[in-house]
Parts: C-alpha cells; sequence; structure tokens
C-alpha cells in the first residue's frame, strides 16, 4: 500500500481481522541480474531500477517498495502467468509485511490477534512455517510497518518505545532464534505524541526516519546521535520515504521534499515542491493529499527523478520531479492518469528506467478510516481500479501515457525486470472474492486472472513480495499467503 501508511494501515487490518473473527465466531537464489536478465527487462521497454543500497538487503526483497528508493521492482520472476498454487499462512496475527535476506529466509512484520502485541516471526523459505519469533514493545509508534532488511538480514524498525531497533536471526543450540542486536533511542527527538511512520537507511550507513507530524531525522546508530529537521508548518507525512545516493524523499500532504545529509551532520533540504493536493480527501484514499510514497526511478543511475500522485480533482497526475543536477526540484511533467479507472491512488508508483507505472484505489472500502482522516469528497464511490503506464521522453523533455487499462489491483503491483510483468492481487467483480493477476508492463494486457477462492482474505492493498524459487508473499487480513507455480 504504498505502501504507508505505517500504524494507519496496521490499525485497519487489526480492526478488519478482529471483525471478521467475531463475524465467524472465534534462499540463497537473491542475486544480481544476469545478461539474460538485462535482456528481457529490455525486450519489455523496461529499464534498470535503483542500484543496490550497500547498507541493506538484496534489491528487491529488502523493504516494503523493493528497495530504498520503493521502486516496487524486483530482479526476481513471480510465479507467472500458468496455474498456481496457494497456501494460507496463519500465524494468529497480522503482516502487511514480509521481507526476505540474503539468505533466503523471509522475516514478517506483524501484530498478534489476541494482543495486539507486535511480534517479529523468521518462516521456513520452504513452507513459510515459523521458526522463531520475538515479541517487541507495544505502543504508539508503529515505524516498524516501514521497516527493512539490513546488509546483514537484520530486521530494522522502531518499536512502540520509539527504540531504532536491528533484529538478527540466528541458531543457537540447534534452534533459530531472534534477538535484539542493536538499540537507539529516538524518544529525545520526537515531541510526544507524535508518531515516527518509517525508516530507511541512507547510502553512507545513518539511518532516516520521518514522524507524522513532519519531522525528519537522521540517526548515527554507531554512537547514538539524532539529528532532526522539521518540515513545512503544519504538514504532516502519511507514507513511507525513501532514499537514493541524491538524499531521501518524503511526501507531506502538502508537497514532495528531497533531504540530505549538510555539513553540520544534520537533514538538509536541498527543494520542495508543491502538487495539487485537491480539495479534500477522496473515497479509497486515507488522507487528504497524495498517498504516494515517493518513488526513485531514471535511465542514468535510477534516481534521474522522483515521481508521486497527486490528489488534483477531477482529473489526478502523475508528478514527475527532477531529483537532482541543475534543475532539481523542477517538474518534467504531469500527465493525468488512471482515465480507465478511478481519479485517486493510495499506492507507491512502481519506476525503472524511463517507466512508471501507476495503480488506483478510487472507491476502495478499508474496514475504517485513520482518527482525523476527515470526510471524503465524494462520501462514498465505487472502486474503480483502474493501471496506467507512463514513459519519460528519452531526453527527459516530457512524459506519455503508454497504456491505460482497466485493472482493479487490491494489492501494490510489483514489477519483474526479468520478464517485465506485473504481478498483484486483483477484484475482478464480487466484493468478497480475489484473484492472482499478472499483467504484462509491455502492453497492460492482463496475462491472467486467477479466483482463489471464497476463503482468500482482503490484501486491503498491501504489497506482495516476491522471493527465490519463483514465491510471492501477499499479506491479507489476517494471513500470509504464499502462491507458487503449481507443482501438478
Amino acid at each position: 500500500m504504498s505502501g504507508r501508511r505505517g500504524g494507519r494501515v496496521l490499525t485497519l487490518l487489526i480492526a478488519a481481522t478482529l471483525a471478521l473473527l467475531g463475524a465467524a465466531g472465534c534462499g540463497d537464489d537473491n542475486r544480481e541480474p544476469s545478461s539474460s536478465t538485462n535482456e528481457a527487462a529490455s525486450s519489455a521497454g523496461i529499464g534498470s531500477p535503483l542500484p543496490p543500497n550497500p547498507y541493506l538487503g538484496p534489491a528487491g526483497t529488502a523493504t516494503m517498495h523493493g528497495d530504498s528508493g520503493s521502486s516496487d521492482t524486483t530482479a526476481l520472476a513471480g510465479p507467472g502467468p500458468g496455474p498456481v498454487d496457494v497456501s494460507i499462512l496463519d500465524l494468529g496475527a497480522v503482516c502487511p509485511t514480509v521481507l526476505i535476506g540474503g539468505d533466503g529466509y523471509p522475516v514478517a512484520l506483524c501484530t498478534r490477534i489476541a494482543d495486539l502485541r507486535p511480534v517479529v516471526h523468521l518462516l521456513d523459505p520452504q513452507s513459510g512455517a515459523s521458526l522463531a519469533s520475538i515479541e517487541l514493545t507495544a505502543g504508539g509508534l508503529f515505524g516498524g510497518v516501514y521497516g527493512y532488511l539490513d546488509e546483514a538480514d537484520r530486521m530494522v524498525l522502531v518499536d512502540g518505545v520509539a527504540d531504532l531497533l536491528r533484529i538478527g536471526h540466528r541458531q543457537a543450540g540447534g534452534r533459530w532464534v531472534l534477538a535484539i542486536d542493536q538499540r537507539t533511542s529516538l524518544a529525545g527527538s520526537i515531541t510526544p505524541g507524535d508518531t515516527v511512520t518509517s525508516v530507511s537507511p541512507d547510502y553512507g550507513g545513518e539511518v532516516w526516519f520521518a514522524t507524522e507530524g513532519g519531522t525528519v531525522g537522521l540517526v548515527d546508530t554507531t554512537d547514538g546521535s539524532v539529528r532532526t529537521v522539521a518540515l513545512g508548518a503544519g504538514e504532516r507525512v502519511s507514507n513511507s520515504i525513501s532514499t537514493a545516493p541524491a538524499g531521501m524523499a518524503v511526501a507531506t500532504d502538502h508537497a514532495v521534499y528531497l533531504l540530505d545529509r549538510g555539513p553540520d551532520g544534520r537533514p538538509e533540504r536541498r527543494w520542495r515542491l508543491a502538487y495539487d493536493r485537491g480539495p479534500a480527501r477522496k473515497p479509497g484514499l486515507l488522507s487528504w493529499g497524495t498517498g504516494s510514497t515517493p518513488t526513485f526511478f531514471g535511465p542514468t543511475d535510477g534516481a534521474d527523478y522522483v515521481a508521486v500522485v497527486d490528489n488534483a480533482d477531477p482529473e489526478v497526475h502523475l508528478v514527475v520531479i527532477r531529483a537532482d543536477g541543475p534543475e532539481a526540484g523542477e517538474p518534467v511533467c504531469a500527465p493525468v492518469v488512471l482515465g480507465a479507472g478511478g481519479p485517486g491512488s493510495e499506492n507507491s508508483p512502481i519506476g525503472a528506467g524511463n517507466t512508471v507505472v501507476v495503480a488506483g484505489t478510487y472507491g476502495y472500502v478499508y474496514p475504517r478510516l485513520p482518527e482525523g482522516a476527515g470526510p471524503s469528497r465524494p462520501g462514498a464511490a465505487a472502486f474503480a481500479g483502474g493501471m496506467t503506464r507512463v514513459d519519460v521522453e528519452p531526453d527527459g523533455s516530457g512524459c506519455a501515457v503508454t497504456w491505460d487499462a482497466a485493472v482493479r489491483s487490491a494489492a501494490v503491483p510489483r514489477l519483474s525486470t526479468t520478464d517485465g510483468t506485473i504481478t498483484t492481487m486483483t477484484r475482478p467483480g464480487d466484493a468478497e472474492r480475489f484473484a492472482y493477476a499478472v499483467i504484462s508492463a509491455d502492453t497492460g494486457e492482463l496475462l491472467t486472472e486467477q479466483d482463489l477462492g471464497p476463503t482468500v482474505a482482503d490484501p486491503l492493498q498491501l504489497a506482495g513480495t516476491i522471493g527465490p524459487d519463483r514465491v510471492l508473499y501477499q499479506g491479507t487480513v489476517g494471513a500470509i499467503l504464499r502462491i507458487t507455480p503449481a507443482s501438478g
């Protein structure tokens, strides 16, 4: 979901799960793309994503949006358009984040249904069963939902008392264990009552974070120092942040910012670009303003541009901004998107090379709205979906819409640069049934849409993760789906 939406989406998932329960009465295959991978990506018209962050786990599986630039891409192939097998992993918890380290082991960040306690699970890569778990401190801070795996495959997140944690996994006494390897307090740098929305590694080794109240900070976990700066007065952050060599991108409910480490070590604003936030929150969005986690993309170094979807009315636009260079912070284009769907997106755009793909969420019904979300305008709308591909001109002079499709995506789509396909979950028609879907990134054609039956719960616009061996892990209300190519 696009990713957010941190504690707010987690709260929505828990609420939905509890409601459903009440009604019921109760790898080593991560590696750099080969030359054949690059050829396949090129034939699909998709360029290479952001280069790997040295302080992050494998690109494509180490963050909710794949990498630190939030490209929502992977060099791994998904289950594909053929028949699939689906396992439902019930951990007694809601698990919006499943990440996979260089050792091939999935790590899931969850909230237990019974007592709403945050818990991290280490999963068996062959079956998805829990091998070990560790409970975290509960509280008002849910920055951990946008946690990431570092270069040592440790989960990095913020717990309920504003401690930045690194949680490692290892075998001890013949069994797997999870343990807190490092703890750094952020509490003294955050206004009481404010909450961390996300964390992301800087390319220099420090850790960026942002709070809902509009504070951004840099943490040096080697000495425990924390340096912060406030964004615009009255501006709030409801989505995740993204990092690239040029710095950290964050979108508030008014503008997009790029910040970098200043000479004194404090976060320093490099540019700010306001976007059209519209007259009000729209149905299918969780806040007033963009629903996007900013996406770095570009043909040169994977970070030529930053993109978000605005909240204009009656049509929304993909806002593409130059990230670096003499024209940094200047808009490149703002084409109308989601013409075949609804005018709104709560999801982070996909970005690779010169290409961006946007999925619509206008009208999507959430079980509960965040506190302070305010009324939508209109008050309700049918879920329309929609998916649009936009390509930036090779000389950076503008953009063109390549295709506009009526795909009703119910999850954050993931692009495989290996075969040029987009994997997601869809809601084909029945509001209570969901499908596994694969779309051609080249044409927008729906290659498959397989109904998964009445027992599969709402994906609620969560991001799926494609792992080794063509496995897709997709969070839903109350379970994780493990989707693989059909065995027989």
